[in-house]
């Protein structure tokens, strides 16, 4: 009786030893590394609010309409966002093709064959040297359908390794999205503000300009009077002239700006310059941002997030690479069946089944070279993560001193631009006076110019830094943001011309 039980056991056994072998994966299982392996500190190391915020729409906040829609219209038009949700549908088309790899593969065929035969005494046929023969025609029907299956079975774990690196990689190309995102919308605003500066730097210089006509027409005045010589015209004249020379170099600035903001925005050079004509002050954001700590920085920013999942990728991979060492199973099946109409198919149906194991027994230490190459690429992907953690927590800490730097520069210019101004005032008074002379006018007028553009230079940085800081944090998208299949795939199709399926 005992040994009818383990003649019973000992099949079953071999059936289950497959699925038990399925479970085995080998290579390392993925890690994310600590904060200490990463370098990362606890705190930043310049002054920080540690209270983090939300920065999804981070440019609502400077409270400009023109540029909230700018941003908001680059989010959907912009050509490099286009681009990376393309790359993003491959990746996800990568992760359906290997995960096919769990499943069978199964493949129908049909077949029809109508036969002759020829046979003697049925018809008369005259060959070519005239003899005369009797022959009859008979004719065959068969039908035939087959269905076949095979599966590769990853014993060691190799066809779910290799869904495990395309899931990672797909995720990665997600980020890969989001980070282009993040630099779109931060280049737009960037763009934005150097627009609205170039704007206030002309006003500055047509302003001064009103101010040194008046000049040139009072020492006019004064030559014709006899009061000072014509040396007072003549510096009158370079001194306007100069300052009118800045101009058109502002303006080629301006219009170089509002080209790149068109074409961030999906559109030509030159579609935004009507919107932009209206002069509109230099956005001004917040005084305060919420910094938080350096790991939240790491699970915000996209650039990291891919980084990690890249290297989660190399990871799995060197699994694959392993898998190829030990023994592979394949099992094929097939079922055919033959008959002479369609309603006799069913009558006889035959099949086989088949298990094949195969193992690498020499190939001259390709098999371990590729498991070494797996695992080099995985220190290289641990180094580029670490990096890539290290270069943001850089960004942050070089945009809060950027920001903060502006601001000083911007108090002491309102400093410097008050007193210059006073400064302009007095000195105009008395040189119409003859109190001064006017070497020290121009002095004072320059001095007046050189501080309003000063002052708007410090804004336009703080400005910058601003958005340099939002978008260092990885500020400006949310998981909700990334395309899913479908609605990347029909945002490309929008975009892009069919390919023709005509001949020419």
């Amino acid at each position: 009786m005992l040994a009818r039980h383990d003649a019973m056991i000992r099949p079953r056994a071999l059936l289950l030893a497959p699925m038990v072998l399925a479970g085995c994966s080998v290579g390392p299982d993925y890690r994310p590394g600590t904060p200490a392996e990463l370098g990362v500190p606890d705190a930043y190391s310049v002054p920080a609010t540690a209270t983090a915020e939300d920065l999804t729409r981070w440019w609502d906040r400077f409270n400009d309409p023109v540029l909230a829609r700018l941003v908001t219209q680059a989010r959907t038009a912009n050509t490099d966002l286009a681009q990376s949700v393309a790359r993003l549908r491959q990746a996800r088309e990568a992760l359906v093709q290997s995960r096919s790899s769990l499943l069978p593969t199964i493949s129908g065929s049909g077949g029809y064959n109508r036969s002759f035969n020829l046979v003697g005494g049925q018809s008369n046929l005259t060959l070519p040297d005239g003899t005369v023969t009797t022959i009859s025609r008979s004719a065959g029907d068969s039908f035939s359908l087959g269905l076949d299956a095979q599966y590769q079975l990853g014993l060691f774990g190799e066809v779910r390794r290799t869904v495990e690196a395309t899931r990672a990689e797909e995720q990665a190309a997600g980020f890969d999205y989001a980070a282009v995102l993040v630099s779109v919308e931060g280049e737009v605003a960037r763009n934005y503000v150097l627009a609205r500066a170039y704007q206030a730097q002309v006003e500055n210089a047509r302003a001064s300009l009103a101010i040194q006509d008046d000049n040139l027409e009072i020492a006019g005045f004064r030559v014709q009077a006899g009061l000072v010589s014509s040396v007072d015209v003549e510096q009158a004249r370079a001194q306007r002239a100069q300052t009118a020379a800045t101009i058109p170099t502002l303006e080629q600035q301006y219009a170089a700006a509002v080209a790149r903001l068109g074409v961030l925005t999906g559109q030509a050079p030159g579609a935004l310059r009507a919107e932009m004509a209206a002069v509109r002050p230099i956005p001004t954001g917040p005084q305060t941002v919420g910094v938080g700590i350096p790991a939240d920085t790491l699970r915000q920013r996209p650039d990291v997030l891919s980084a990690e999942r890249a290297l989660a990728a190399a990871t799995a991979r060197i699994g694959v690479a392993k898998a190829q060492l030990y023994p592979a199973l394949a099992i094929t099946g097939n079922i055919q069946t033959n008959a002479t109409s369609i309603g006799n198919l069913g009558d006889a149906i035959t099949g086989g089944l088949f298990a094949g194991l195969t193992q690498a027994i020499f190939n001259g230490g390709r098999l371990r070279s590729q498991v070494r190459s797996a695992e080099a690429a995985t220190d290289a992907a641990f180094a580029t993560y670490k990096g890539t953690v290290l270069t943001a927590l850089e960004d942050v800490e070089n945009a809060i001193v950027a920001l903060d730097t502006a601001r000083q520069r911007e108090a002491q210019f309102r400093i410097a631009y008050d007193a210059a101004n006073n400064s302009a005032i007095l000195a105009r008074s008395q040189y119409r006076t003859g109190l001064a002379d006017f070497t020290t006018l121009n002095q004072q007028e320059s001095a007046l110019l050189s501080a309003r553009n000063g002052l708007t230079q410090a804004r336009s940085d703080q400005a910058t830094a601003l958005v340099a800081l939002y978008a260092a944090l990885g500020g400006g998208w949310e998981a909700a943001a990334i395309p899913d299949a479908r609605t990347a795939s029909a945002a490309t199709a929008a975009g892009a011309p069919r390919a023709s399926t005509e001949s020419n």
